[in-house]
């Protein structure tokens, strides 16, 4: 298994990114319901840098390490 480490800057540009679409539009990705990001990376997560970020919330997720964005929100 692969460890990932986010530089701090990293962590602050996922807790300011919004959904750009769909029912969620306007969230911030943190804040994504854990079942929709899942749904996301069994389907595919999108091209580009939104895809990267929901890539990185879903890891978070699935692992339990939400407490992370906390202090962010």
């Amino acid at each position: 298994m692969e460890t990932v480490i986010m530089k701090p800057e990293a962590l602050l540009e996922l807790a300011a990114a919004r959904m750009p679409f769909g029912k969620y539009e306007g969230w911030r990705l943190i804040d994504l319901p854990e079942p929709y990001v899942v749904w996301f990376a069994g389907k595919g997560f999108p091209e580009g840098k939104l895809g990267r970020l929901l890539q990185a919330v879903h890891e978070i997720k699935v692992n339990g390490l939400e407490y992370l964005f906390d202090p962010l929100r």
